[in-house]
């Protein structure tokens, strides 16, 4: 462990909950009261290596996964993503919404035993605003103009304007409260978080393990260790739970895991606000043409994408996922496909011969990935354009995603509850991965200014509306379908909840016997 200084101070607890934003119910079934014996070794099959166990850098849904486990956040959400109190016990508004100030946590210590207090929260949050730190939510944090810890307890956040999904944004990992006494490399060696897991050791390529926290502030982890075991192939991690070496694991092909699911198996089936979609990056070669973007959306049948990749499991769906500001997906130019429209709009664009694009594609961070690529390829070929794929393994593809190196991508992006958490990051133009998203404009910077400055519900669902049609009338990205995830479960595994989210942090309640 990392050799911390002796400042870290006692810090006292805060009141109740000040402000709720509300999330949607998932479908699924958890896998049992999680009454098994405590102590046990859980083992998760994973078809990826963490590329990263820096929270705040982390995009890779493995990363993610892994390292909600080991650290706090502010905010967390229950498994109806609600808010509710994570590190912070209370948060209050000001009258005029222009200061947010939160109560902490009394008794919290990260995981080398040092106590957490509002100087790690003051650290943590500037260091996640600066731009030189590179973390993937600052975007989030975009109206916060100061961080002042007055007291031990009590950290005050000063606002440029109202900010309605503060709360809510402050719940992702990559809002993790970070030790003011550690830095990035140490992380990536030794994590040092505060949540109901601790590291124990990394495998390279192998596996990576975690150890019940006995100082946890919440209620402590029954496993004694989850380890996180890779195994590439998502039909080899089945075998493995059908021979009792994986307890859990989640899939994302409806094939592969109606193949686990058999008398020693459980499968639970949630729907997901994580979305599949062929991201263009309109400020690259001949996708900086709205007429040659269109015509790529023209030409593109959802629903087969759907059931070429995923069996038909989903919905086809527009831009945004969250329940409570759902997008229509039939309100976009060529709601069903049009071999016609879009080559209207090659002709506009100059290109009625044809066109050709590159697309990087993932392989291991999802297993539908290869499948959709092909079925877009395919169909696109029947509008005269090209779409040559570069297949890329995890690691390679989040590097090249991340720096914006591509023409397009076939992504399957997270969800979040809400909207502006979800895409004020990519689709304003100072948005902390708008290089990613590859599209901007002034009328989208002033409609998220104005979604997170309003309270009222039914007004920010019309804004969200507006933002949605942007999109789409746009051709920013051409959105395909949402999906589920598919949670298989040995039958001695109890207590796990699967979340809409793609969450793994019900770890803490999970046994196995």
């Amino acid at each position: 462990m990392p050799v911390v200084s002796l400042r870290r101070r006692l810090i006292a607890g805060g009141l109740a909950l000040a402000l709720l934003v509300s999330g949607c119910s998932s479908t699924s079934n958890d896998t049992g009261a999680g009454t098994g014996a405590e102590g046990g070794a859980l083992v998760v099959g994973v078809t990826s290596d963490p590329n990263t166990l820096f929270p705040w850098k982390a995009t890779q849904f493995q990363a993610v996964n892994v390292l909600q486990n080991m650290y706090g956040t502010l905010t967390e959400f229950d498994k109806d993503l609600k808010v509710i109190p994570g590190l912070a016990t209370e948060w209050t508004p000001s009258n005029d919404g222009l200061t947010l100030t939160l109560k902490l946590r009394d008794g919290v210590t990260f995981a080398d035993g040092s106590a957490f207090d509002s100087a790690d929260v003051k650290f943590s949050l500037e260091a996640i605003m600066k731009e030189q730190t590179g973390a993937v939510a600052r975007a989030s944090l975009a109206s916060v103009t100061k961080v002042e810890a007055p007291d031990a307890t009590t950290v005050v956040l000063t606002l440029s304007a109202p900010d309605a999904a503060l709360p809510s944004n402050l719940a992702s990992v990559n809002m993790a409260m970070l030790s003011s006494d550690d830095t990035e490399s140490e992380l990536n060696t030794t994590p040092n978080g505060t949540g109901p897991f601790t590291f124990k050791e990394r495998k390279a390529s192998q596996s990576l393990t975690l150890a019940k926290n006995d100082k946890y502030w919440g209620e402590k982890a029954k496993l004694a260790t989850v380890e996180f075991r890779v195994i590439p192939d998502e039909s080899s991690i089945v075998s493995a739970m059908q021979s009792g070496n994986v307890h859990l694991a989640t899939f994302d092909d409806p094939v592969v895991a109606k193949t686990a699911e058999t008398g020693g198996v459980k499968l639970a089936k949630t729907p997901q606000l994580s979305y599949h979609v062929l991201q263009l990056n309109a400020r690259k070669g001949a996708l900086t043409d709205l007429n040659v973007r269109l015509a790529i959306q023209c030409a593109i049948d959802r629903q087969q994408v759907l059931d070429t990749a995923a069996m038909g499991e989903g919905e086809v769906t527009g831009p945004i996922t969250s329940p409570l500001f759902k997008s229509d997906p039939n309100a976009r130019p060529c709601a069903k496909r049009d071999l016609g429209k879009a080559a209207e709009y090659l002709q506009k664009a100059g290109k009625a011969d044809g066109v050709t694009i590159k697309a990087i594609v993932s392989q291991g961070e999802y297993s539908t990935s290869v499948n959709e690529a092909q079925n877009l390829k395919s169909q696109l070929a029947e509008a005269k354009i090209t779409l040559n794929l570069e297949v890329l393994e995890s690691g390679a593809y989040v590097d090249r995603w991340v720096a914006a190196d591509f023409e397009a991508a076939v992504a399957l992006n997270g969800g979040r509850p809400d909207p502006e958490g979800m895409y004020g990051r990519y689709f304003t133009s100072k948005g902390n991965l708008n290089k990613v998203a590859g599209y901007s404009s002034p009328e989208l910077d002033k409609l998220f200014a104005e979604g997170r400055a309003t309270q009222d519900e039914a007004k920010r669902k019309e804004i969200y509306a507006q933002v949605s049609r942007h999109l789409e009338d746009n051709a920013a990205w051409v959105w395909l379908f949402t999906s589920y995830t598919y949670t298989a479960t040995t039958s001695n595994v109890q207590g796990f909840t699967p979340m809409a989210n793609n969450s793994l942090q019900f770890l803490k309640t999970t046994t196995v016997n």
